[in-house]
């Protein structure tokens, strides 16, 4: 790593980063708690800039997550944020290769219906692809647990080390997808090949969770950057590997319109078989 692609890695992993997404956290469980039941959850506020119809609880977090970003601009960091809702947003002139990507609540249909299951997850990268990611950090709501990872610093859950266990074998893992169709072609690719499958409706949760050892794998069609670049640099510091499509890590791109076919899992020889499962799946 080059002096300036170093201190940007530092700069990435200043304490105050966390400390920012943990009074986001925070904030966060504030609206939770003044939005309870599904009636409530389910109101809407537009379209947001990832294309999906935005809750408004979807609004009220992400400007959560956004006051905390004013607050770190206001001391002297610049970066581009990319968030779900807003889209692209420059703090500073632009020209910082920082990028913070963001999505508020990533399973907003859990939230919505009152499912624990859903995230806070936010990414910051040195460059513009996956492999740029040098800081992930993932809040589940249902469990409470905070999973963070650095690049070249490992990954920790609650501040405890996590890491994949050795040997391949797909006991349980998670199949992340919005359609029926999706989930039969996989389940149809799987059978034979993994004793368990499990659907949490998160994204994020499921590389963490892989990365935590629950999962031995997991296999997505057409995420997008703000759902998965924070939970694959936990999944990879933690020891799983990781593919976006047929390209590397360097290609798959953190914009806001980049769509992959994702699959990961704890060796490269797993790997291979959800990476046939990922291809599968329309």
């Amino acid at each position: 790593m080059d002096p300036a692609a170093a201190n940007l890695a530092r700069v990435a992993a200043e304490p105050d980063w966390i400390d920012a997404f943990r009074r986001a956290v925070e904030a966060q469980r504030r609206i939770f708690e003044e939005h309870r039941g599904i009636k409530i959850r389910t109101q809407y506020d537009g379209v947001g800039e990832g294309g999906d119809r935005t809750l408004v609880i979807d609004r009220l977090c992400e400007d959560a997550v956004f006051a905390e970003l004013e607050r770190l601009h206001a001391a002297g960091h610049e970066f581009t944020a990319i968030s779900e809702e807003r889209g692209t947003v420059s703090f500073g002139d632009g020209d910082s290769p920082l990028r913070v990507v963001i999505d508020p609540i990533d399973g907003s249909l859990n939230a919505r219906r009152t499912i624990p299951w859903h995230s806070l997850t936010i990414a910051i990268a040195d460059g513009e692809t996956m492999a740029d990611v040098t800081l992930g950090y993932v809040y589940e709501f249902g469990a409470g647990e905070e999973f963070v990872a650095t690049a070249g610093g490992g990954a920790t859950l609650d501040g405890s080390r996590i890491s994949v266990p050795p040997g391949n074998g797909l006991e349980v893992i998670s199949v992340e997808s919005n359609k029926p169709e999706r989930l039969l072609a996989a389940a149809e690719a799987l059978v034979g090949r993994a004793y368990r499958v499990r659907t949490p409706g998160s994204i994020a949760i499921s590389l963490a969770y892989l990365g935590a050892a629950r999962y031995d794998g997991m296999v997505s069609a057409k995420c997008r950057s703000v759902d998965a670049a924070a939970g694959q640099l936990i999944a990879r510091e933690a020891g799983a590997h990781v593919s976006f499509g047929e390209g590397g890590l360097e290609d798959a791109a953190l914009d806001l319109s980049a769509r992959y076919d994702l699959a990961a899992a704890r060796t490269e020889a797993d790997l291979a078989v959800l990476d046939e499962v990922r291809r599968a799946m329309p």
